[in-house]
């Protein structure tokens, strides 16, 4: 009897809470109610690209999206937590995790137009780890919208804020992943080239970008959204300025360390083993830097 009476009592508990719920948020009649603060649970799957100094399209390298390599994306996901002020404003704490490539090899194709990037033949991959706060901004909830006025299920928004995000530039060599910023393959820290710095794994970023909110249902929406990280670095990709001269490896490393400076720094002798190396050549594009992106579906619990 006892455990027949608790089945009743969960039961109705199921279908009582949802029917307050909605009472608070009930857009089945395009109804606004009006609560100042609403807060959001959600999770999103992303593709997560690049534009850094390697692969792209035929040419000398384009500017953003004429650079773009469809192949080069990766499956990305994020949490995140956000609370809104009247659904105008909000403020978003997420965190992202994804994954970066990008390899001179997909000019192979054009590598007749592609100005030497298909003969360097340089490649990276790196895991992201990413956590921001942003700002959120949805405009057509500017509008005062009273109890008994119909609201839009469509909101266009636009958000920015800050990012602090790792990565870990590697390269694959003799079927091993190697990790390239120890190996300072530009000459980061050497005494002969004081002006190029090692770089920081860890760094900040600032994220902007836009997206389109549904409110699919009182207590969940789901969202479109296309995010750009603007970085300080040029070094995502371990490449950025010129070739150094090889010979000063062996002042600052030996053993295996040494040996994969010494064919990770400059791989065009895979392809050409008639290849010299040429200190002071271009190795990469110094004059901008490196960025990264992803295309998110999002999907959250309104409460």
């Amino acid at each position: 009897m006892k455990t027949s009476r608790l089945f009743v009592f969960y039961f109705l508990l199921a279908f009582t809470v949802p029917g307050q719920a909605n009472a608070q948020y009930d857009f089945s009649d395009e109804l606004y109610y009006d609560h100042p603060f609403t807060y959001e649970l959600g999770a999103s799957v992303a593709m997560m690209n690049c534009f850094t100094d390697l692969g792209g399209k035929n040419g000398n390298g384009q500017k953003y999206f004429k650079d773009f390599t469809l192949k080069n994306s990766q499956i990305a996901g994020s949490v995140y937590f956000s609370t809104f002020y009247k659904y105008a404003v909000g403020i978003r704490a997420e965190a992202t995790f994804g994954k970066v490539k990008a390899a001179d090899n997909t000019l192979e194709s054009v590598k007749a137009t592609s100005f030497g990037r298909y003969d360097r033949n340089l490649s990276f991959q790196s895991n992201i780890i990413e956590i921001m706060l942003a700002l959120e901004i949805h405009p057509l909830y500017f509008k005062s919208y009273k109890q008994g006025h119909k609201i839009p299920r469509f909101s266009p928004y636009l958000m920015g804020g800050i990012g602090y995000f790792s990565f870990n530039p590697q390269a694959r060599l003799n079927g091993q992943m190697i990790n390239l910023q120890p190996l300072h393959t530009e000459g980061q820290g050497f005494a002969e080239y004081p002006d190029r710095k090692p770089y920081k794994l860890k760094q900040f970023n600032i994220p902007v970008g836009i997206g389109i909110k549904y409110k699919a249902t009182p207590l969940y929406t789901l969202s479109v959204e296309c995010v750009s990280r603007i970085l300080s670095t040029d070094y995502l990709d371990d490449v950025s300025t010129t070739y150094i001269d090889p010979t000063l490896f062996s002042h600052y490393f030996s053993g295996s360390q040494l040996d994969n400076a010494l064919q990770l720094y400059d791989r065009q002798k895979e392809l050409d083993p008639a290849h010299v190396p040429h200190p002071g050549y271009e190795r990469g594009n110094a004059t901008k830097n490196d960025s990264y992106f992803t295309f998110n579906l999002k999907m959250s619990f309104i409460f």
